[in-house]
């Protein structure tokens, strides 16, 4: 299988100078690409005075991770696509456990790693831990991270298993099935985007996978940090897209408990003196309606919708039963 690492960046000369050369190194057998999404730094000045084996593609805007992606990859020819951040550093042997599992299970479309924190390195990462799931009403939660609950990393998660979907920190996918879903949903510009892509791979079949033989460490919140409200907005926003895009079901009756349990974290943001999150919230609501007729668009394209969620609620889990853990939900 020809694989190809594509590490997207955005003015990024700091961080591809602290965690490119262990994806050299690491990496080998495999094509290594940074794809930049029109930066104003000298990222590329960089790239090409240092590591001039490296392939570059320069894209003409900058279009997020969704577009970014979706340009790039174009321009790469490869049979699985690794789409990897550029605040992560990989490890040894990290792509040998993704290659042998596509080649063992035909089936799977889309694989992801171990993802432990680079500065707690015991403890997993919030972008991804050990695969990701979601509950009734959209919610996503992670093998080794509910919410803002990180589980240490004690093995319980080496194996290798079914998720629903897999972080965009770190994603393997099969080239000709990227192409048959056409990408990313661009209109999410950033966040909640590979669970859209992985949702829908999923409606169509597919199998997704997380393999702790191969783990990576990510610092997260590198282009944008929790505290800002922009990733609240982003996050609320696509979060309701991508439920109703592909949600089986009577999806009014989801989304009225979402508006509900959405106006309960608006008013704790208040409580908790962040009003720019509480407006950030509203924000993401009003833009979900003004782009409710093209979603419903989308929708009536997927012909196929899955059941997607064994929990009810991973809010009620959490907050109520004080169930902090995966092995105790």
């Amino acid at each position: 299988m020809k694989l190809a690492v594509v590490i997207l960046n955005w003015n990024g000369k700091k961080l591809l100078k602290q965690f490119l050369p262990s994806v050299i190194q690491h990496s080998k057998g495999a094509d290594i690409y940074i794809a930049d999404n029109a930066s104003t730094d000298d990222s590329i000045t960089f790239i090409k005075t240092n590591y001039p084996t490296i392939k570059i593609i320069q894209n003409k805007n900058n279009g997020g991770y969704a577009k970014g992606y979706n340009d790039a990859l174009k321009m790469v020819d490869a049979d699985i696509f690794c789409l990897l951040n550029s605040d992560v550093e990989v490890t040894q042997n990290w792509l040998n456990p993704v290659i042998e599992t596509f080649k063992e299970h035909k089936n799977t479309a889309i694989i992801q790693p171990k993802i432990l924190d680079y500065n707690k390195k015991e403890y997993f990462e919030y972008a991804g831990a050990a695969g990701g799931f979601i509950d009734k009403y959209g919610y996503p939660y992670c093998r080794g991270r509910i919410f803002d609950t990180l589980e240490k990393d004690l093995g319980q998660y080496n194996d290798t298993t079914e998720i629903f979907w897999a972080t965009g920190a770190c994603l393997f996918i099969k080239s000709n099935i990227f192409n048959t879903l056409n990408g990313f949903d661009e209109h999410f510009f950033a966040h909640m985007e590979e669970i859209d892509l992985c949702w829908r791979a999923k409606n169509l079949g597919y199998s997704i996978k997380y393999v702790g033989k191969s783990k990576v460490y990510h610092v997260g919140g590198a282009t944008l940090k929790n505290t800002n409200p922009k990733k609240t907005y982003l996050n609320f926003r696509n979060s309701l897209i991508t439920l109703t895009k592909n949600a089986n079901g009577f999806v009014p009756g989801k989304l009225l408990i979402r508006l509900i349990l959405d106006g309960v974290a608006a008013i704790k943001f208040l409580i908790e003196l962040k009003p720019k999150h509480t407006f950030a919230i509203l924000k993401g609501h009003f833009s979900y309606y003004y782009q409710l007729k093209r979603v419903l668009s989308q929708r009536k394209l997927i012909k196929n919708k899955i059941k997607y969620y064994s929990r009810t609620s991973i809010v009620f889990d959490y907050f109520v039963n004080k169930k902090t853990e995966y092995k105790s939900l």
